[in-house]
């Protein structure tokens, strides 16, 4: 059973709306804040988003419908996804969502029973690419990275999610659950933005080769004054 919408929530929806010169433009935090309070977009989510933005509960459903990180049903504690995308999928992430698959006996999108002495509970998705190819295979819990996976690693991580223990992303601050990271992504920060590492080797390999050739980005444009199109034309023809 979903949490009711509070008048606090409505108060929050009403801010995150304000923050932008069009109202509407506010409507996937808005969304996310949903998902923190209630776990899934409902009905009354839906309702509560379309009164506060003054359009229909079908433009807000359509929004909710088209992006795979809302969700109509709940999902775990810890919702792990698993990059199956070309890279990560010949790297191994294929093997992985097959083995977390076994191990949880669950199928795509779906939660994992709590088995007693769980304190946590866990949902499994198969993704599209997570932008972070030279990290795969690439698993994301509550969309935070855990990188260079292996199927071993993976129900190891899901063990120690399941029982409550602390597991901190490859490039970011020890996970959070579902509701948390759902209200980050509304905008309200929980104040562990600098916790953990942010880049990892393989991202800074490029920066560290230009440093040692002593490679430099080019000259801006003069800031002063960007010829116009046409002016650019009318020189190359002449």
């Amino acid at each position: 059973m979903a949490e009711p919408i509070s008048e606090k929530t409505l108060a929050e929806l009403r801010e995150i709306a304000a923050r932008y010169p069009e109202p509407r433009s506010g409507l996937l935090p808005m969304l996310h804040l949903v998902q923190s309070v209630q776990g899934r977009i409902t009905p009354e989510g839906i309702e509560a988003c379309a009164a506060i933005l003054d359009i229909s509960a079908a433009e807000v459903n359509g929004v909710a419908t088209f992006y795979t990180m809302y969700k109509k049903h709940g999902v775990g504690d810890y919702h792990v996804g698993v990059c199956t995308n070309t890279l990560c999928a010949v790297m191994g992430g294929d093997e992985i969502f097959a083995r977390l698959k076994e191990h949880l006996q669950i199928g795509n999108d779906e939660v994992a029973v709590q088995r007693q002495g769980d304190s946590r509970t866990v949902s499994l998705e198969h993704i599209e690419c997570n932008a972070a190819c030279d990290y795969a295979p690439v698993v994301m819990v509550n969309w935070e990275f855990m990188d260079n996976q292996t199927p071993e690693s993976a129900v190891q991580m899901v063990k120690a999610l399941r029982a409550g223990h602390d597991v901190s992303s490859t490039r970011g601050p020890r996970l959070c659950t579902w509701r948390e990271a759902e209200r980050v992504l509304a905008g309200f920060p929980d104040g562990r933005v600098d916790e953990g590492p942010t880049a990892g080797e393989a991202s800074l390999v490029g920066l560290k080769i230009a440093r040692e050739r002593g490679w430099t980005a080019p000259d801006a444009p003069d800031a002063g004054r960007v010829a116009s199109a046409s002016e650019r034309i009318e020189t190359e023809k002449a």
